[in-house]
C-alpha cells in the first residue's frame, strides 16, 4: 500500500479501531476446518486492504466508497443501506467503471429470514432495437469499439431502480441519507487517482466527442485529467439530490430521463433512440439464485441474465469428482484440471445462456450432478481436450431443437465493473457487481454521469447456423452478462464467504480462483484474492503477467494447452465470516491489491 492510502485511512481513524479488532482473530477456529492459535499465527495490523472485525465488514472497490459503507453501518444501518451508499459513491469516484448509467447484479442474505434474494437490475434494450443492432449493411458486425461508442449501444440503466427496490426490501436507514456521501463527494470534489487519470486517458479520444464528457475528464487541450486533480462534478450532485429526494421516479423521468434521451438521441456517434417509455418502464426482476454443493459447503450466486453464476457452478461440478485438495495449489495439474472444467462451461454458455424472459435457459439440466459428472468424464489428467463441444443437458423435445443451432461466436466483453461486499452487525450479507460495461461504457455522459454501453455485450449476430442466438439482440432484452456475485454457505447454512470482481468474462475465472483457494486448499481470504489469476474462457489459457505462474507456461503447452501471459487486474472483494461459540464471529475483508479497493469494518 502507497503511503498516500495509508495516511488517507489513519486520517479517518480507520485504522486503530480496526488494528484492536485483528487481535482476536488467531484465537479463533477456522471455518474451513484448520484450527488455529495465538501462538500457531501471529496477530498482524490491520491494513487498508486486509482487516479483522468483529460487528461488521466491507470491501470495495475504492477507498471511499469502503467508508462510506462502514459509517452507515456504525450508524446502526443494515448491509442494504449500506450497499446503496457504497454503489453511490463508486459511481462518483469511479466513473470509468459503475454509476447511475449502469447496471447491477445483487444478492440479498436477510438473516432474519434466513433467505436469499437475487435481483436483477440488468439493463434493457430500447424498442427501437432490432436484431441486426450491430450488423452494417452487408450483414457483417461492426468492430467493437466502432460499434461500443455513442448512443446505440446505451442500454435502459437499471442500477437506481434495483437500489430503491432493494433499500424497501431490506434498508433500515431513510433514503435520503444514504445519498450524503456520494453528493458531498461530487459537488466538493475528490482528488483524480492513477487508475483513473489512465483510463481517462485511455478514453480520451472518444470522450472529446460529448461535450459534457470532455468538461469533465479533459482539460482545455484535450489531455486527461492530472492526477490529484480535483475533480468536481456539480450536475451529478444535482441528479443525486433529485433521486435522493423524489426515489427513482427522479431519474426515470423527468429532467434526468430527458437528459439521457438527448444523450443517446444527440450523440456524436451512433445516435439511436431511446424513449421515454423505455425508461419509465424498467422493472428490477427477482430471481431465484443459483446453487449447487460443493464439498462441504453450497455456493448461491446469480442466474441469468448473468452467465456468471451458472458458470461458476458448472466449473466447481465439473471438478468435484477430482480430490483438488490433494493438488499443489497452482500446480500443472490443478490448472489444468480448472482450465478443463471451465472450457466445458464457456462451451455451454456460448449456446444456452441468455435473458431467461426471452430464451429458455435450461438450468436445472445444466447444473444436474449426472450432467457435470458426464461432463467431467472428458476430462484426461494428460492431455487437453480438442476444443469441447456444448453438452446435451436435460430439456424439453421442442428446446432441444431450438439449442441446437444455437452455437454463437464468443463476444467481446468490457471489465469495466467495481464491486462490493458486505457483512452487517445483524449477519445480512450482501455481495453487489455494478457495472457500465467498458472503461467509460458508452463515453457519453448524461446529467453528469456516465452512460453505459451494455448493449455490445449481445451477440452482435443475431443468427448462426440457421437459427436464432440465445443472446441476440432484441427490444426489452437484458444482454447477458459474466458478472458474478457470490455468497458461500457453510454445512450449516450460515453464509460464510461473500466475493465478486470486475473484469469482463475473466469475473468467472477470477471468483472460482477465489472460491477454489480457499475451499480445497484452505487459503485465507486474503491470499486466496493475492494468489496469481490464472483461467481460461475458452481461448486458451491465461496466465497473470509479472507473477511465480509464468514458467507454468511451457508446463501447460506441453498439455496441449494453447497459454498466454496477459496483464490479469482483477478487481476481488471478499468478506468472510468464521463463526465461534454463541453469536461470537470474526469478519475478515479483503480488497485485492490489483485495483483501488479497500476494507473498513468495526
Amino acid at each position: 500500500m502507497n503511503d498516500r492510502r495509508k495516511n488517507f485511512f489513519a486520517r479517518a481513524r480507520f485504522l486503530p479501531v480496526l488494528a484492536c479488532a485483528a487481535l482476536a482473530l488467531a484465537a479463533c477456529e477456522d471455518q474451513f476446518g484448520l484450527t488455529t492459535s495465538p501462538s500457531a499465527i501471529p496477530p498482524r495490523p490491520a491494513t487498508a486492504g486486509e482487516i479483522s472485525a468483529e460487528r461488521f465488514a466491507v470491501s470495495a472497490s475504492h477507498p471511499q466508497a469502503a467508508l462510506a459503507a462502514r459509517d452507515v453501518l456504525k450508524k446502526g444501518g443494515t448491509a442494504m443501506d449500506a450497499a446503496v451508499a457504497a454503489a453511490l459513491v463508486m459511481g462518483v469516484v469511479e466513473p470509468q467503471a459503475s454509476g447511475l448509467g449502469g447496471g447491477a447484479y445483487l444478492l440479498y442474505y436477510d438473516a432474519g429470514k434466513k433467505a436469499l434474494h437475487a435481483l436483477d437490475g440488468r439493463e434493457t434494450a430500447p424498442a427501437s432495437a432490432k436484431a441486426d443492432l450491430f450488423l452494417d449493411r452487408d450483414g457483417k458486425s461492426a468492430p467493437f469499439n466502432a460499434a461500443a461508442r455513442g448512443g446505440k449501444p446505451v442500454g435502459v440503466p437499471g442500477l437506481v431502480r434495483l437500489m430503491a427496490d432493494a433499500h424497501k426490501a431490506h434498508g433500515k436507514l431513510p433514503w435520503k441519507d444514504l445519498f450524503a456521501p456520494a453528493i458531498v463527494l461530487a459537488e466538493n470534489g475528490f482528488e483524480v487517482s492513477e487508475r483513473l487519470h489512465e483510463t481517462i486517458a485511455e478514453a480520451a479520444g472518444d470522450l472529446k466527442a460529448s461535450r459534457e464528457a470532455a468538461a469533465l475528464y479533459l482539460d482545455d487541450k484535450g489531455n486527461a485529467r492530472p492526477k490529484g486533480h480535483l475533480l468536481k462534478n456539480p450536475a451529478l450532485a444535482g441528479t443525486l439530490k433529485t433521486i435522493a429526494e423524489k426515489g427513482p421516479d427522479g431519474f426515470y423521468a423527468g429532467p434526468v430521463a430527458e437528459a439521457i434521451q438527448k444523450s443517446v438521441g444527440g450523440a456524436h456517434h451512433n445516435p439511436a433512440a431511446m424513449a421515454a417509455a423505455d425508461l419509465a418502464g424498467y422493472r428490477v426482476k427477482a430471481r431465484e439464485p443459483v446453487c449447487a454443493t460443493y464439498r462441504a459447503h453450497k455456493i448461491c450466486s446469480m442466474p441469468p441474465s448473468s452467465s456468471g453464476g451458472l458458470a461458476l457452478l458448472q466449473i466447481l461440478g465439473t471438478l468435484a469428482p477430482f480430490e483438488l485438495h490433494k493438488e499443489k495449489p497452482f500446480s500443472a495439474d490443478a490448472v489444468h484440471l480448472i482450465s478443463e472444467a471451465s472450457r466445458l462451461a464457456f462451451a455451454d454458455r456460448e449456446v444456452y445462456t441468455g435473458d431467461p424472459d426471452f430464451v429458455p435457459v435450461p438450468l436445472k439440466g445444466l447444473l444436474a450432478p449426472d450432467y457435470l459428472a458426464d461432463r467431467s468424464k472428458s476430462i484426461s489428467r494428460a492431455r487437453a481436450m480438442r476444443s469441447p463441444s456444448p453438452g446435451m443437458p436435460a430439456m424439453s423435445a421442442a428446446d432441444a431443437t431450438r439449442f441446437a443451432v444455437r452455437t454463437a461466436a464468443p463476444q467481446e466483453e468490457g471489465d469495466s465493473t467495481a464491486h462490493v461486499s458486505i457483512a452487517d452487525a445483524a449477519g445480512n450479507v450482501v455481495s453487489l457487481t455494478a457495472s457500465i460495461e467498458r472503461i467509460f461504457g458508452a463515453r457519453i455522459v448524461a446529467a453528469g454521469f456516465v452512460l453505459n454501453n451494455q448493449l455490445t455485450d449481445f451477440a452482435f449476430q443475431p443468427t448462426r447456423q440457421g437459427g436464432a442466438v440465445a443472446n441476440a439482440p432484441q427490444a426489452s432484452k437484458r444482454p447477458r452478462s459474466s458478472m458474478t456475485p457470490a455468497v458461500v454457505f457453510d454445512a450449516q447454512d450460515r453464509p460464510v464467504l461473500a466475493v465478486g470482481s470486475p473484469g469482463g468474462p475473466r469475473i468467472i475465472g477470477y471468483v472460482a480462483k477465489t472460491v477454489i483457494a480457499v475451499l480445497d486448499w484452505g487459503m485465507s481470504p486474503g491470499d486466496a484474492v493475492r494468489a496469481p489469476n490464472v483461467l481460461d474462457r475458452g481461448r486458451g489459457i491465461e496466465i497473470e503477467k509479472g507473477t511465480p505462474l509464468e514458467p507454468l507456461k511451457t508446463a501447460m503447452e506441453g498439455k496441449g494447452h494453447g497459454v498466454g501471459i496477459h496483464k490479469m487486474d482483477s478487481g476481488t472483494n471478499i468478506v468472510a465470516v468464521k463463526y465461534g461459540l454463541g453469536a461470537a464471529r470474526t469478519l475478515t475483508a479483503v480488497a485485492d491489491p490489483r485495483r483501488e479497493g479497500a476494507a473498513a469494518g468495526e
